[in-house]
């Protein structure tokens, strides 16, 4: 909920820089709470978990240390705002054709028949394993990377990253929809944890008193929303 939440708390006047790294602190309880449900229903691939959080670690290292040097600069604020500008917009065209075909029937058993290949580069690269809950034998080489980008991202937006992460999950590494949701939420547990520390000790910019009321709430909309994703089916879920 990071991509809605930190804008949401700028436009209400919080500091930009208050908000991203107070915001990561919501992002980890909630996750938390939601990752708690998941592991009740298997649907956690914990080997992609690891690799996704291994590069998640890396990258919200070196995303706090240009978080502070943007900081320095007095160039954060736009820097966050075009960010936000590039990626909802980019990711939000990719999900609305998603719905667009769910939403004109053209999907065929569950599937969406929107060109996707069945054999990404995730398939080819070297350095192959088993994920045996996702049922796939690729790469190290995509899951490092996309957790290091969504971690740099983690920490300059205050995002947990889920609205990159979790279709880069399915249209590039191509896991099962089910698997995904459960998966994210521990990689973003990890890395948003690691945000609010790293902030806290770099930039002072975590605001105790708010950080509380959105964990308050966090975790109790995260049980709800999980309840809700469970009587859902995969395309609708996507959609």
């Amino acid at each position: 909920g990071g991509f809605i939440m930190t804008p949401a708390l700028i436009f209400m006047g919080v500091p930009a820089p208050v908000a991203v790294a107070t915001g990561a602190s919501q992002i980890a309880a909630t996750s938390f709470s939601g990752i708690m449900t998941q592991t009740r229903r298997k649907a956690v691939d914990w080997r992609m978990g690891w690799l996704l959080a291994t590069g998640g670690i890396v990258g919200s290292a070196s995303g706090v240390w240009l978080f502070e040097r943007l900081l320095r600069l007095g160039q954060l604020d736009l820097i966050i705002s075009l960010l936000y500008l590039v990626l909802l917009s980019g990711v939000g065209f990719l999900m609305v054709q998603e719905s667009y075909a769910l939403i004109r029937g053209r999907v065929t058993r569950g599937v969406s028949i929107l060109r996707r290949p069945a054999r990404t580069v995730a398939h080819v690269l070297p350095f192959r394993i088993a994920f045996p809950r996702s049922g796939l034998f690729i790469s190290v080489i995509p899951p490092l990377a996309l957790g290091f980008g969504i971690g740099v991202l983690s920490a300059i937006m205050g995002i947990g990253g889920g609205f990159v992460l979790i279709p880069a999950m399915i249209y590039l590494l191509r896991m099962p929809t089910n698997v995904v949701v459960g998966t994210s939420l521990f990689q973003v547990l990890i890395v948003a944890s690691l945000v609010v520390i790293l902030q806290s000790a770099a930039t002072q910019t975590v605001d105790l008193v708010l950080a509380a009321l959105l964990m308050a709430g966090g975790v109790i909309g995260a049980q709800f929303g999980a309840r809700v994703g469970a009587g859902l089916k995969n395309e609708h879920i996507r959609g």
